[in-house]
């Protein structure tokens, strides 16, 4: 099959041949003659199946009869972060240079008066991360009454980072009668769910995922203690022949630390991450494509799209929690025909995650030894080796049993503190007699049998109920007050005492 079999015109099949293609992916080959016959899609399909031009294609088309109007943008394309909405624009400019649409990008971290001048003219495509849209609209800056197309994209990726909310709001700004082109890698129940909100008898896609890896990536894993993570990639770095590298961590702090400890060492490394100002993120990736920083520090999320052929080593400092992201980290490494390296800096607690990520891609991982590097045994229960992947606490995972230990302390203290005043009482040592006796009545029996119920059987019922007042605290003591000898202070006597009196 080729592209002018799913009915496009021929301005797009001379800029389709202009990039270099020739045959449609099979996203590609299922979305578009659907998406022209103007029907809703549900595709599930991951990034590098071809899936942005899935919907960049059939949307060209079909905008280039029509003008739009000021303000009013015709068709919206609703991305999770900034480097995905900016590959998007990319991709238009790209498919539609011999077509006359305008479009606008608006991402947050950037300065928007060009752009807001453009939908001020009006545009065919608008580009956008949901926050800054949802700003813009509330600022009046911007209609969505005319509105033909709507395309969410990466729907798992903004159910993770919390955007679903800000979708469904700007979802309910569109006229109800549209077309609804809605994307996701997976299709978990939630997924699923929100589908049904936003499409009308939709043709669902789906594609099979990018189960393995470029057979030019070699995969390596090293099994260590995590404390020795930070030598670990050092001497990966030393070692190896790298062109650039992509190092992953899970976490923004550890990109930080990373980043500082390879400074110091005299790397060329920066960091990338979605709380950098968009400024930033843009200057990085421009100085990793131009070869003037070696080693990129990055997150998933912020990494995805990053097409840089001279990447030879990819390094999983943390272990993904989901099979898939690994794939697509080293999707990073290995292409146009290289070879590639990729690296696991992995814990006995990652032993599940290997497991899946070793059953997605059909293959086992090498393990290698780091001199210097004590390398530690993989177990099945990863609980056991280190809790930090399951919720335990500290280093031994025995955060729970500390508290344990500290509740069997004071059961000791307890059963000791009963021992003692039980052999007083014995033998008419009690200290009482040099306290008033309100804080006598605190040091009562009745407070001990809170404090010591262990030792339930060693004070019975019957001599607790002798030392303590009868209806103490509502009638006055039958008998003499202990302790301040035959004289009571009037501050100190209950009112009944004194008018007995």
């Amino acid at each position: 099959m080729t592209f002018s079999d799913l009915g496009l015109g021929p301005d797009l099949l001379r800029a389709i041949e202009d990039a270099g293609y020739t045959e449609p992916t099979p996203i590609q080959a299922k979305a578009i003659p659907i998406a022209l016959m103007g029907r809703d899609i549900l595709g599930c399909a991951q990034t590098g199946t071809g899936k942005t031009a899935g919907f960049t294609l059939p949307m060209i088309e079909i905008l280039a009869a029509g003008q739009a109007k000021a303000r009013m943008p015709r068709s919206l394309i609703i991305e999770p972060t900034r480097e995905l909405a900016a590959q998007v624009s990319e991709s238009f400019e790209t498919y539609g240079k011999h077509h006359k649409l305008s479009k606008a990008l608006l991402i947050g971290g950037t300065s928007f008066t060009d752009q807001q001048k453009k939908l001020e003219r009006g545009v065919d495509v608008l580009i956008a991360t949901p926050g800054r849209l949802i700003d813009l609209f509330e600022r009046g800056k911007i209609l969505l009454s005319d509105v033909k197309i709507l395309v969410i994209d990466e729907a798992d990726r903004m159910l993770d980072m919390g955007f679903i909310p800000d979708v469904e709001r700007i979802a309910s700004m569109l006229p109800k009668i549209r077309q609804t082109l809605f994307f996701s890698a997976t299709m978990a129940p939630e997924i699923r769910r929100l589908s049904e909100k936003f499409l009308m008898n939709p043709k669902e896609i789906s594609v099979d995922p990018p189960a393995s890896t470029a057979s030019t990536v070699t995969h390596s894993m090293v099994m260590m203690n995590k404390r020795d993570k930070p030598s670990a990639l050092r001497a990966l770095i030393d070692t190896e022949e790298i062109d650039q590298a992509i190092i992953f961590c899970n976490r923004k702090r550890d990109i930080g630390d990373l980043v500082k400890g390879l400074k110091s060492t005299g790397h060329a490394v920066a960091e990338l991450h979605g709380d950098m100002p968009q400024h930033s993120r843009t200057v990085t990736l421009d100085a990793f494509r131009k070869g003037e920083v070696k080693l990129l520090v990055a997150s998933d999320v912020a990494a995805r799209g990053i097409d840089v052929t001279t990447i030879s080593h990819v390094f999983n400092y943390d272990v993904p929690s989901s099979a898939e992201d690994y794939v697509h980290r080293i999707g990073r490494t290995g292409r146009a025909g290289r070879e590639g390296r990729a690296f696991m800096l992995a814990t006995p607690a990652d032993s599940d995650y290997i497991a899946a990520i070793t059953k997605l891609i059909g293959a086992q991982v090498a393990t290698v030894e780091i001199p210097g590097i004590t390398t530690a045994k993989s177990s099945e229960n990863s609980d056991a080796a280190s809790p930090s992947r399951r919720g335990g606490r500290g280093r031994s995972g025995q955060g729970r049993s500390d508290r344990g230990r500290s509740d069997r302390g004071r059961s000791d203290k307890t059963t000791n503190s009963s021992d003692q005043t039980a052999h007083k009482q014995e033998n008419g040592q009690e200290k009482s007699a040099e306290k008033p006796a309100e804080k006598s009545a605190d040091k009562s029996p009745e407070k001990q049998e809170q404090n010591a119920r262990p030792q339930r059987s060693q004070q019975p019922q019957r001599e607790r109920k002798e030392s303590r007042p009868a209806d103490q605290g509502k009638k006055p003591a039958q008998g003499p007050i202990v302790g301040l000898g035959d004289h009571v202070p009037a501050f100190l006597q209950q009112p009944g005492e004194k008018n007995k009196e």
